[in-house]
This record gives structure tokens, sequence and C-alpha cells, in this order.
């Protein structure tokens, strides 16, 4: 929300609290309470008829200052509130006559006395500040009351994160409200709105408030980040670090870190698509298609008219075509398959299970009682109270039977489209309660799947997401168009949602509205299987390979076999996402500090050791970036030297997929499976040691347990491999010097590398070099 007319003056229907003089400061019980002046004070007589903030600073987690800026104390908390973690964490306290410093681990807060400004530093340095008269309390004409802050940007300073945006990645420059709407992926409106966001100076801000936060970024002052919500209360946390990913990991352990789906979840999903008339025959045929074709499928998905036209959500199939959906169930899992259903938050008028939820107030209502209902999506439709802990037993107990049945998990579309002129069951705040449902509605139901499958096999497929929402994988990035230019904003959004604490992403492969070219499908498909999750799905028109052309049937398998073969790979990657909270698919800008990572959207790294940079156009061509270093091709084996652009043209059975310098990289031995033993018979791939490098890698079971360690170090011409493990497998030294001597292991030169097959599976290889 903008306040000003340019740098000089307000807007004439606002009317301004700066905070201006600190006149008294407490600190007790790790607590620092600031009193400020919105006057200058001179004399006794000025302390009176003026208006003062109260200020508290405490530290949730080390390394975080949180800020609390109240006009007035006694506004009683009305939630939801965000689920922040804390834990006891030393905090420090100086003072002289200019300043008052709180300190929590390496991060303080410097607040000067008059005039009011505080100072954000790590480690001594500054990375961001609240200038005098940045922060306010702002009234208007009609009443209404807005608290406001301002951080200041340094030159070359870039903001990034906010959530799922669809507009230019770097958010410089850009106006964001954090109010969740059901709008596509082509607009500046998004399903998931994260008020935290983070900077190339090694820094994040989270806006601790569930409702409408207005951020104004480098754009109503261009050197600054403002945000603000309506009252008298402003909180926020700084969180600081030594990189970005530093700060992405801080603030994880703050408001949650990403569970870590199954393996089973990593495998090819394939859907019915939405409006698309189907049975358990054309079920089998796509499915006995695929096996035909021999296309690795892993994951059935049953989209909306599982159910009968008209009661989204009965939870109950459409019998008139599916008869005897536990049998059809049965039949489809004894191919190996899991099985997904859709469902939504949302009760028809027609449904049976709306006269039970209105008469046990399971649903929404209005202030009169009566139920609240619009007809938008379905007909006379409610909206289920997950407030209400009735409520959210009742919904379970639905699905619940669903899961004894065969269902393995859940796509929990919308959770966007709720209504601010309800009364919720606990007495929720309306508009703090607009962007948290969806936070109580899909933790309803993933708390279902870990309490019915157990810790580690519950996943859902969700499309809203609030802070803290991650704590609930996987997400996918809504509905896009089958576009190019829809494929690079699907990315846009999703390298903005990891910059936001999201560890698992996903995308409808080919898009969701209209029905894609070959060209493009076969295209997405390759972003589509190098992504974290992967799913075939769309709205009008089945998503099965042979109904674009042939080469996209083998285009499909190409990927897919790969997607099988890098598991030991993309599995430890993931568990170190859950480990951690940082993503998968991770944005330029979070691994490299060259320039030109600041900006880059359409290309990504895939954990931290491959780059992928997705084509995005009918003629095949690239242009992407490589960091300092000399990478390896992934498909050629050939290097490729870093801190330079390219621009190359690629088939469809290609494209730059390049692998991180000083990296041991696990490639797996199946090809269609993406369960298996990763540690049985796996390849290490050397690629690039550097003198005085150091490479390892971790192979887990699927059960996260801990299969192989490796660690590779070279010192001038002499490679030393450490490992740990009981299974066998190869070292594979990707453009190396010619050997001299192997100790420890069986040794063949190869056309890709240096092949190593160690003597025993636990112990050390010493490799000698060619010296130069």
């Amino acid at each position: 929300m903008k306040f000003t007319d340019g740098q000089w003056v307000t807007k004439p229907e606002f009317d301004f609290l700066y905070p201006q003089q600190v006149f008294d400061a407490r600190f007790a019980d790790d607590e620092l309470t600031v009193f400020v002046y919105t006057k200058p004070v001179s004399g006794r007589g000025q302390t009176l008829d003026q208006a003062t903030l109260t200020l508290h600073f405490t530290s949730d987690l080390p390394d975080t200052i949180r800020v609390q800026a109240n006009h007035y104390e006694g506004i009683r908390p009305k939630g939801p509130a965000f689920a922040c973690r804390h834990e006891d964490s030393p905090v420090r306290f100086a003072e002289n006559a200019q300043e008052l410093v709180f300190t929590a681990g390496r991060a303080a807060a410097v607040i000067t006395r008059t005039p009011f400004s505080i100072r954000y530093t790590w480690d001594g340095e500054v990375r961001t500040q609240s200038a005098p008269r940045a922060m306010a309390r702002i009234s208007d004409r009609q009443e209404n009351t807005y608290m406001r802050e301002q951080l200041t940007l340094d030159v070359g300073e870039y903001v990034y994160g906010l959530g799922e945006r669809f507009t230019a990645f770097c958010k410089n420059g850009q106006q964001v409200e954090m109010w969740n709407e059901d709008g596509g992926t082509a607009s500046e409106l998004t399903y998931k709105n994260i008020p935290f966001y983070l900077t190339n100076r090694n820094y994040g801000i989270f806006v601790d408030h569930p409702e409408k936060v207005s951020f104004e970024v480098a754009s109503e002052q261009v050197e600054r980040v403002q945000f603000s919500v309506s009252g008298e209360q402003l909180h926020y946390v700084f969180i600081g670090g030594d990189s970005p990913k530093q700060v992405l990991q801080n603030y994880c352990g703050l408001t949650g870190k990403p569970a870590l789906p199954p393996a089973w979840s990593f495998g090819l999903w394939l859907t019915t698509s939405f409006t698309t008339s189907y049975d358990e025959k054309t079920v089998n045929s796509f499915i006995d298609g695929m096996a035909q074709r021999d296309l690795p499928l892993h994951v059935f998905h049953f989209d909306c008219f599982w159910m009968e036209a008209c009661e989204w959500c009965n939870f109950e199939w459409d019998k008139a075509t599916f008869p005897d959906p536990r049998a059809m169930l049965r039949r489809l899992k004894a191919k190996g398959l899991k099985i997904c259903v859709w469902i939504n938050p949302y009760i028809a008028q027609k449904s049976k299970l709306f006269q039970e939820g209105m008469e046990y107030h399971y649903l929404v209502e209005k202030a009169n009682g009566d139920v609240w209902q619009w007809d938008r999506w379905q007909a006379g439709m409610g909206l289920v109270d997950f407030t209400n802990p009735d409520a959210c037993r009742w919904y379970q107990s639905k699905l619940r039977a669903l899961l004894e049945m065969g269902v393995d998990c859940f796509k929990t579309d919308f959770g966007e489209r709720i209504p601010t002129d309800v009364v919720w069951h606990n007495g929720a705040d309306p508009q703090k309660m607009h962007n948290y449902y969806t936070y109580l509605y899909n933790q309803c139901v993933f708390d279902l799947l870990k309490a019915e499958r157990g810790e580690g096999e519950a996943v859902l497929f969700a499309r809203s997401a609030t802070a803290g929402g991650q704590q609930f994988p996987v997400h996918w990035g809504g509905d896009s168009w089958g576009t190019y230019p829809s494929m690079a904003e699907s990315l846009r959004g999703g390298l903005s949602l990891a910059l936001s604490g999201f560890g698992f992403w996903s995308h409808d492969i080919s898009g969701f509205e209209n029905t894609a070219t070959p060209d493009l499908y076969k295209r997405w498909v390759a972003f589509g299987l190098l992504s974290t999750h992967s799913r075939l799905h769309g709205s009008s028109s089945y998503r099965v390979p042979w109904l674009f052309d042939e080469e996209a049937v083998d285009v499909l398998r190409f990927f897919t076999n790969l997607r099988c073969r890098l598991m030991p790979y993309l599995w430890a990657q993931a568990v170190q996402t859950a480990q951690t909270g940082v993503p998968m698919l991770r944005p330029m800008v979070l691994e490299f500090r060259d320039p030109p990572c600041r900006f880059l959207d359409t290309q990504y790294m895939l954990g931290e050791s491959l780059l992928v940079a997705p084509i995005f156009n009918s003629q095949g061509i690239v242009e992407y970036y490589v960091p300092e270093g000399t990478w390896l091709d992934f498909f050629t084996g050939k290097p490729v030297q870093g801190g330079r652009s390219y621009r190359n043209q690629y088939d469809y059975f290609s494209l730059p997929l390049l692998v991180r310098p000083n990296t041991l990289l696990a490639i797996g031995r199946e090809t269609r499976q993406v369960v298996y033993d990763y540690a049985q018979d796996v390849t290490l791939h050397l690629v690039g040691l550097e003198d005085g490098g150091t490479a390892a890698c971790t192979v887990y079971a699927a059960d996260g347990t801990v299969d192989l360690t490796a660690k590779v170090t070279r010192s001038g011409s002499a490679v030393t491999v450490q490992t740990q493990g009981n299974k066998p497998f190869t070292l594979l030294l990707r453009y190396v010097e010619k050997a001299v001597s192997v100790t420890g292991a069986a040794f063949v030169s190869t056309p890709e590398g240096l092949l190593l097959t160690p003597q025993k599976m636990t112990g050390t290889v010493i490799v000698q070099l060619e010296s130069e």
C-alpha cells in the first residue's frame, strides 16, 4: 500500500506518527522493551498529549531478532498465528548514551535513541536498517489505521521470495500483496503468499502476520522495502546468515522444515485430467498403454470426476462410472501403482455431507448462524471449518475410508477462496483466516496420512499455502497454459516459492489449460522429469504421450528412465532438504555469487550438483549461464568451462544438464523403478576434482537411513577415496589424467574416464595420477 506522493510529500488522506526519540528502555527475561516518543521532547510539558510506540525485541532462535512495534498494547490477540518454533537462546543487552544494543547469536539490533532508528547487523556488519521516519503508525480519514516499516536496500541488493510469484523473479520494483487467490499462473495473483523475503545481502525478513501484508519492494521508496499491515501492531523477524542458503535454513528452522515425502512419490504421476470423460476402462487403457510402450509409471491420479458431478465433495465414487471402486483399486495396485485422488475443502449443497455438516456446525457460518454459501465452483457450496476440532475429525473420517479402500494420497486442491464475512468456530479473525485456512486444511489431511500410513509415507499434491505450509509437501504450481511463456512463468513461480522455504515442487507437464503442441509437450517432459516431482496432468484433454506423437513416447521414456537412474542422487538431496530446509529445486542465486545469477529465472540447480536449463522455444535453442569452474555435460561427458554464457541448440532427447565441479554423483542401476536399493551396484561419478578439493556423497536407503558414504580428496597427483558401506559399487573418475597406479581397487581406463572397482566395500582406495 502506498502512502506517499514521491519522496517529499505524504498523501493528504493520511496522518503519520513517527517514532522519534527513545525515552525509556527495560531489559528483563531476555526481552528488551523500548518506549519511544512520536514528537521530540525537551521538557516535561511536551510529554503530554502525544502518542508513543512500544517496541519489544526478543529472539525465537539463535541469529534471529523479533521486533514487535505496538502503538496500542491493549489489543487482545485474536488468532490465528503462525506456529513459530522457539528455543531458549542466549541474548545480550548493552547501552550507552547514544544507543541500545540487543544481540542474539551473531545478529544484533542497534537502536539509536534520537533520532530513532534501528540498524540490523551480522557480526557487526550492517545488513539493513530502519532509518529515521521509516517506521510509522498511519491513519486515514475513515479511521483506518496501519503500521508501516521500511528497511533499506544497498546498492546492488536484490529481493527474492514472497511466495509463489509468476511475475519477475527479482522483486525489486514490484508491489506485492499477501492475499491468496485462484488466479492461474499468468498474473500477479498467486495461490501461495508467504510474507518472507531474503536478499543477496545475506539476511531475510519474515513479517509475522497471517492477514494481508502489503509489500512495496523498491517501488514506493526505491532504496527501501516497505511492508504494512492494518491495525495498531506490526511484528517482524530479522533473520541473519552467512549466505542466502543459511538464511533460508534459519527461516525454515523458525517456521518448519519440509517433511520428507516417500521415495515412491518421486516417480512419474499420470492423471485422468480434469473434465475429460473416463471410467475404469479408460484408466486401464492409459496404464496398459504405458506398460505396452515400456513407459515406467508409478502413481495414478483420479481427478475431480471420480465423484459425481455437483456433489464435490462427498468422498464417494461415482457408482455409474466406478461401480466397484474397491476391486478396481485392488487391480490397479496389483500393477505396482500408488493411487491418488482429488479432494478439496468445499461441500456442495447436493452432497449428502452438507446437511450433516450443517447440523453439527462443521461448516463455516455467518454471524446469524447460517451456513456461508455461494455458487462458484459447486452450487451452494459450504466450507469446512478446520478451526473446529470435531470438523477436522469428521473430514478425516471421510478420507480414512478412502485410505482403507486402497487410496495412498490426496491432491488437496483449492483452499484460496476463503470469505471474510464469516464467524469461525474458534473465534479467529476472518481477515487472518483467509490466508491461514490453507495451513489448517493441508495439516488436517497430512496428519491423517501420517497417522494411517506412518511417518515418511505422507504426501500431498497441494495448490495453496501460507507460511509454514512447506511442512506438508508436495506443492504444485497451479493452472498453467500449454504455451512456452506459461512454462517459463511456472518455473519463475517455483523458483520464487523455493526462496520462500518450500523444498518440494511440481507443475502440470505440458500445461493445464488447452492442449500443448507435440513440440511443447516434449520440451515440457524434459523440464518436468527434472523437477522434484513429475506429473502429467491437464484440463480438457488426456496427457498420455501417444496422443501427441510417437516421438513423445520415446522422449517420455528417455527422461523417466533417466530419473530412475538419478534416484540415488535425488533421494539424497530430498533427505537433506528435509533435514535443512534448503530446497531441492534451487535458484542459481542460492548457490552462486556470480553477478549473472542474481536474475536467472530460466535455469536452476536440481539439488546441489545438477544444473538444468529447460528449453522454452520451438527452435530448440537455449541460452544459459555456467558459473565458474569446469563442469561436465551429463549427456556427452564433455567438460564445459564456466564463468560464461552459452547459446546452443538441442534435440528433444537433450538439454543443458551439467554436473558441478568437485561432485561425487551417485547414479543407480534401475531405469524403471524409483524405489530400489540405491546403494546396490551404484556408480559414483567423480567430476572435476581440483587439486586440494574434496568431493563427498551419501547414498540413503528408501527409509532415509544411510547405506553408503564416500569421500574423495585430491592432493597434487594423489587421489584418495574413503568409503563406508557393505554393498558393491563402482567409481568413475571423469576427465582426470591417466592413472599411474591404483591401490585398493581394480581399474580400467574407459572413454568416460577411469573406472574403479574397490576390493572392499569399506576402505580406502588411492589413485596415483600421471603428474604434469
